[in-house]
């Protein structure tokens, strides 16, 4: 979808739409939190930073990405996910490096890399590196650092983790003053247009009801149930999901390499687990 409306709308830009749409789906449910004196205000820090990587930042690197680098690159740097998460989580969340999850991580990389490639591991030696996938690198980044804050729920107050309405919402506040920023940078800096049309709109919707909200709300739930360490490896099944679909869309069936790769990255789950 990001790919799709690249032309459409300014990445920042898009970004900033998603959690607009997001914020007006939530707003029935969690208006109360935006009054003077609650909770999220008392503890506004804790929100600005988690709306800043999660909100913010790290879909806002993504879509610049789209801009100048290929699916393909994009797609390989972010599969070293679970390694990233796995290196924040030793340096500065106190947890141990285990033998069987840098097995994970091994067999989880492999099956993505045979994803990109469609099974000929040797074309990864003809990629080109450009801008786009530093800020993928970011991305994964922020990600990761989002995701080790998620888990440290005794940070938030129990009445706004309890309600995963009010979690995000929370996050989305915050983070619409960081993509605000950002967006106003990007058209002040660059010839940024909006070209108007429903698809537009069918793909904005999409993107605050799915990727925005149900995805960020299982995200926060798998973390929960099992862990950052784990849950970073269930990443590299996006680009599995997305090749099967694009196979099954175009009208190709999946083929053998596509379950090669799932073998590959459900064992990279599984040993790390």
């Amino acid at each position: 979808m990001g790919r799709f409306v690249s032309g459409m709308v300014p990445p920042l830009t898009l970004n900033a739409l998603r959690w607009v749409f997001a914020f007006m789906f939530l707003l029935p449910f969690t208006y109360k939190l935006l009054f003077k004196g609650s909770l999220l205000w008392v503890h506004w820090r804790r929100y600005a930073l988690l709306g800043l990587l999660g909100v913010g930042s790290f879909n806002s690197l993504q879509y610049l990405a789209l801009h100048t680098s290929s699916a393909i690159n994009v797609t390989l740097v972010g599969s070293i996910t679970p390694v990233v998460m796995m290196t924040l989580g030793v340096l500065f969340f106190k947890q141990k490096l285990r033998l069987r999850q840098c097995l994970g991580a091994v067999l989880s990389i492999t099956g993505v890399l045979l994803v990109l490639c469609r099974g000929d591991l040797t074309q990864v030696l003809s990629l080109h590196w450009v801008i786009g996938d530093v800020y993928v690198l970011i991305a994964v980044l922020s990600w990761s650092w989002y995701s080790w804050l998620l888990s440290g729920a005794h940070a938030d107050p129990p009445e706004i983790r309890g309600d995963w309405k009010l979690f995000l919402m929370a996050q989305i506040v915050m983070g619409l003053g960081w993509s605000s920023l950002f967006t106003t940078a990007e058209w002040s800096l660059t010839s940024a247009h909006i070209e108007y049309s429903w698809v537009l709109l069918a793909a904005l919707l999409f993107a605050s009801l799915g990727p925005a909200i149900a995805a960020y709300r299982c995200w926060g739930l798998g973390i929960a149930r099992v862990g950052t360490n784990i849950a970073g490896f269930f990443a590299n099944l996006s680009p599995l999901f997305t090749a099967v679909m694009s196979s099954v869309l175009l009208g190709e069936g999946p083929e053998l390499f596509h379950a090669v790769a799932f073998a590959l990255i459900v064992g990279g789950i599984y040993a790390a687990a």
